[in-house]
């Protein structure tokens, strides 16, 4: 009886932990290269200064807070936006991922900036340092798009 015993007790640990419900492990996530696509493809969209290539980085419910402006929702209102922007001046963003967290189909990034916008009529140069946060979210197909990008300036309000 206790020799029984011996075989039984392996031979249930074995059972039980093959019944975990035939879930493969969660493959781990390469937390670097997401933020290496969504960052730095979002960052390279907006110094493209072309507005459909900002647009394709973009999800249809996306959100901008800019500073000193009412919320902008939606692709149709961004790209009327973004089109002014890029319109009137030649743009460069630098930005730096300060921490950057995946869970599931969505990634959060706390930034900081430096813009610097040439006015297209004037040559004018004005540059703006700031902070902000980026949510990005996985579609269907994979990629990472911005779905919320908030930020502000650093200068007092004038």
């Amino acid at each position: 009886m206790k020799m029984k015993a011996l075989y039984t007790i392996p031979a249930l640990l074995l059972l039980v932990s093959g019944c975990s419900g035939g879930e493969t492990p969660a493959a781990p996530v390469d937390i670097k290269a997401i933020e290496a696509a969504a960052h730095g493809g979002y960052v390279a969209a907006i110094n493209s200064n072309n507005v459909d290539t900002l647009m394709e980085g973009l999800t249809d419910d996306v959100v901008l807070q800019a500073p000193g402006a009412p919320e902008i929702i939606g692709k149709a209102a961004v790209r009327e936006w973004v089109g002014g922007y890029f319109g009137a001046y030649e743009t460069k963003w630098e930005k730096t991922s300060l921490g950057f967290t995946v869970t599931g189909d969505l990634a959060v990034e706390r930034y900081t900036y430096k813009a610097t916008d040439t006015d297209k009529k004037t040559g004018a140069v004005t540059t703006d340092i700031g902070k902000g946060i980026n949510v990005f979210r996985r579609g269907t197909d994979g990629k990472w798009r911005v779905a919320i990008d908030g930020w502000s300036s650093d200068k007092p309000a004038s």
